[in-house]
């Protein structure tokens, strides 16, 4: 959600150029909050690829695959934060399994 300031405040925060720096400061906080939780997914996928059945129980990927669909959840919700719809793209680049995909936005107990 992108806050909009009053019009009466619009004027006076852009320049002469027009350049509008509270945008431009929402924008670099966009930008910051999308890499750390595009960091978060990668470390949350990495640990789901080095499970092994046979030093780790059943229990163990099944906590590893809901730590990843909650970080590939928020990852999505800060790209539509930041206006970015079609996640196709960030499934494909980050290698996200389907296993994952089926679990994102489930409630668990």
């Amino acid at each position: 959600m992108s806050v909009r300031p009053p019009q009466s405040f619009r004027q006076s925060q852009q320049g002469a150029n027009g350049f509008n720096f509270l945008e431009y400061e929402l924008m670099s906080v966009r930008a910051d909050a999308l890499g750390r939780h595009g960091l978060k997914v990668e470390t949350a996928l990495a640990a789901l690829k080095a499970w092994t059945p046979e030093r780790q129980s059943a229990e163990e990927r099944e906590r590893l695959l809901n730590e990843a669909s909650d970080a590939v959840w928020a990852f999505f919700v800060q790209r539509e934060v930041c206006g970015l719809r079609n996640n196709r793209d960030a499934i494909e680049r980050y290698g996200i399994p389907n296993e994952v995909l089926a679990r994102l936005g489930a409630v668990r107990k």
